[in-house]
């Protein structure tokens, strides 16, 4: 049998340079069951990232692993060039809940290609390649969705056919706007917003895309109602909103079904992936018919919406409803904000304690200052692991420790996983 050691001396022997795993001491996930993985040594884990947010359900979720095993039995893909059931029925429902007008679905294999599809749509719509994105943001790995990234630590290039301009936004803890309350930090943010547009554009730009709450950026989160003042400004001059829910979707907030809903508006277009199909690779994009249909060149997607993802994204879907997990999240993660909060408060190296629903982060720092201290949030992502716990790490310096339970998660699990952070925060302290 494999061993942890063993799996990381072929992973770095084999892969690029540049693709890292978690941990000083990598471990290979074997199975898992519900909120529970297990390595190929039999250590088990709470797991409280779900391989970046995408295990949205449970490891061997009944309900998605029988749709699976049904579909895998009869076909696994044919692509857009024929007719698919699962894929147009999943389509269909995702066009209802989005709630952009006359909406149509295109589906993709990553998030990364969604944004990608969802700036060539922009661009085209509007005839322009000037783009706007926010600062501390991510939409991808591609080389468009690149260009449209503002986070140097997963900035790969800065070449690109696009011209992008990125504006203040969600990360207000280092902001110049930081000591603004929240109706005035919007406010500048807003008016950052129009000196770039007349300033560094034709005033003809394609679209402004955003992400509810920046994923990578340590789950900054802006305030309520903040992109519905730049919506204002947008629709104004005709430019696109695109919001990026590859994190932010399927109830993980709590209290809406897509981040966007916290901001009064509706969106341009919206992108979706990770979670949608608890595992199985589907992503896509959804958007106004005229915007869609502006494409006009032969288009289709090899694996995008196959019967085998679409199945598992049906089935996903069905059980966040029927489960009501989006009301599961705002109540588990009211529970795991409210476990976190003292202890957050009184540490003098925690600055900041941030989210929504079972989307958490807490930002580490040097006492005293907003000087990020990436070291001792290492020590935290490693304490809660020997305590059997499984976190993320994320924020421009990765300072940010991200928090994000399955949707599906209990009380009992929300208090064993706070029990291993408070735990783990004790143990640095006796150590400082």
């Amino acid at each position: 049998m494999s061993t942890n050691a063993d799996l990381h001396q072929r992973y770095q022997a084999i892969l690029p340079s540049y693709v890292k795993p978690l941990y000083a001491e990598p471990i290979s996930i074997e199975h898992g069951q519900g909120s529970y993985v297990w390595d190929v040594e039999g250590n088990r884990y709470l797991d409280f990232f779900g391989g970046v947010l995408t295990t949205m359900v449970g490891h061997n979720n009944p309900a998605v692993t029988a749709a699976i095993q049904e579909q895998a039995s009869k076909v696994l893909h044919t692509s857009t060039l024929y007719l698919c059931e699962p894929m147009i029925e999943l389509a269909e429902e995702i066009a209802a809940i989005s709630d952009i007008p006359d909406a149509r679905v295109f589906f993709t294999t990553s998030g990364t290609e969604a944004n990608d599809t969802a700036m060539l749509l922009a661009t085209s719509y509007r005839k322009s390649n000037e783009v706007l994105a926010m600062r501390n943001s991510y939409h991808g790995r591609s080389f468009t969705a690149q260009a449209i990234t503002s986070h140097s630590s997963w900035s790969s290039t800065a070449l690109s056919g696009l011209s992008v301009h990125f504006v203040h936004g969600a990360y207000q803890l280092r902001s110049p706007f930081r000591h603004l309350g929240d109706d005035e930090f919007t406010e500048a943010c807003t008016d950052d917003l129009r000196q770039v547009l007349d300033m560094m554009t034709t005033g003809e730009a394609a679209c402004l895309i955003a992400e509810p709450i920046q994923g990578v950026g340590g789950f900054a989160t802006p305030p309520d109602g903040f992109f519905g003042s730049m919506h204002k400004v947008l629709a104004n001059r005709g430019i696109l909103f695109v919001t990026d829910e590859v994190q932010t979707g399927w109830g993980r907030t709590g209290e809406h079904f897509w981040g966007y809903q916290a901001h009064d508006i509706v969106p341009d277009m919206l992108t979706f992936a990770k979670g949608v199909g608890n595992g199985i690779t589907l992503a896509g994009i959804v958007a106004r018919a005229e915007i869609m249909d502006t494409i006009s060149a032969l288009s289709f997607s090899t694996f995008g919406g196959n019967p085998l993802s679409t199945a598992a994204g049906l089935a996903t879907l069905n059980y966040v409803r029927d489960n009501d997990l989006q009301g599961n999240a705002l109540r588990m993660g009211k529970r795991l904000a409210d476990g976190l909060r003292p202890v957050a408060e009184q540490t003098p190296w925690i600055i900041e304690q941030r989210g929504k629903g079972l989307m958490q982060a807490i930002e580490i720092v040097e006492p005293g200052s907003i000087q990020p201290d990436a070291n001792r949030a290492g020590e935290l992502l490693e304490g809660c692991k020997r305590r059997g716990l499984l976190v993320g790490k994320g924020g421009l310096y990765g300072n940010a420790l991200r928090i994000t339970p399955m949707l599906d998660v209990t009380e009992e699990e929300i208090d064993e996983g706070v029990t291993a952070i408070l735990e783990t925060i004790e143990e640095i302290d006796r150590q400082v």
